[in-house]
């Protein structure tokens, strides 16, 4: 719901600029004086003193009703009104890996270390917050995948799921092939025009019962399209770990992401794929998906408006009035 304030005319307002010169023109000329005069001396009294707290509040009276009666040309008024979104025609499912291996330090987050998956988490909600008119859905996965979010236009609920995913809530390992399975799952029965899955990882796949392939075979089949994302740099990575102690220290580990079969996934189902080496290109992979996948949004507005005029043309006509009033009565002017 959406409410304004407007003026239909609003060069009439112009005219206001005119009524200072008015009263500056009144107050130096003097009004005509508008007193009763019940004998000769107090004629004499007022010839001696051209304006009078009656003739100056006749003119005030004058220059209200004229401002009153300008804003009223004016025609102010005051909107109430909706605009209705349709969505876009996408639906997409965002994938995302959270296996003990994304507590590698290898991004950054304002210069400083992080983990991949805050690194990840941040980004996603950045793209969430630049489709406003798509469906977004999410699943997570580790040795298997869970449903983090459905298709949903409430991107403020799937923000809160998005800040509630961390690891260690399913069995470890990498389950790529179950993941896209999954998440095929929750768009075969989308009437979208576009359905789209956007699966980042930083390993291979090494656990879960669907082969990346088969997957991608099957996302294929119903017209899905699958853009891949390796997350990583390339080389080895600092990754904390706990002693028998329970002391954490880190510990540089070889980063392996099967890089042939991400394309591979992607290239079946007409997607593409990519390789986030830090939070920089990891911002820009999102944005590219971002602009790749886009449609013109559809708007319907509805304005319903409530007239204010008559609330400034009867003060202003009843003042006017008022004013012509007193002058050819009580406060009628010497000839």
């Amino acid at each position: 719901m959406t409410e304004s304030f407007q003026f239909v005319h609003p060069e009439f307002l112009l005219l206001l600029l005119v009524l200072p010169l008015l009263a500056i023109w009144k107050g130096r000329w003097g009004r005509p004086v508008a007193l009763r005069l019940p004998s000769t001396d107090d004629a004499v009294l007022v010839g001696a003193r051209p304006r009078t707290k009656i003739g100056g509040f006749l003119t005030f009276l004058g220059l209200l009703s004229l401002a009153l009666l300008i804003v009223a040309f004016a025609r102010p008024r005051y909107g109430k009104g909706s605009t209705d979104v349709e969505a876009s025609g996408i639906d997409i499912v965002l994938t995302l890996d959270v296996s003990g291996s994304m507590e590698a330090l290898d991004f950054e987050l304002e210069g400083k270390p992080v983990n991949r998956l805050e690194v990840v988490k941040n980004v996603v909600a950045k793209f969430i917050g630049q489709r406003p008119n798509d469906k977004l859905g999410m699943v997570a996965f580790a040795g298997r995948p869970y449903l983090v979010s459905p298709l949903t236009l409430d991107h403020e609920f799937l923000g809160k799921r998005l800040a509630g995913v961390k690891m260690g809530q399913v069995e470890d390992g990498t389950a790529i092939g179950s993941a896209i399975a999954s998440a095929v799952s929750h768009l075969k029965d989308s009437t979208a025009k576009s359905r789209i899955i956007i699966l980042l990882t930083d390993g291979v796949n090494n656990a879960g019962a669907v082969n990346p392939l088969t997957a991608a075979e099957a996302a294929k089949a119903l017209g899905i399209k699958v853009y891949t994302i390796g997350a990583g740099i390339r080389g080895d990575a600092p990754v904390p770990v706990q002693d028998a102690f329970g002391r954490t220290h880190l510990q540089t580990m070889k980063v392996e992401i099967d890089e042939e079969m991400l394309r591979e996934v992607a290239n079946a189902t007409g997607g593409q794929a990519f390789r986030a080496t830090d939070t920089d290109s990891l911002e820009k992979i999102y944005d590219s998906i971002n602009q790749l996948e886009k449609t013109t949004r559809k708007l319907k507005k509805y304005q319903q408006y409530d007239e204010l005029y008559l609330y400034f043309l009867l003060p202003g006509l009843f003042l006017l009035l008022l004013e012509l009033i007193l002058v050819q009565t009580r406060f009628r002017r010497l000839p």
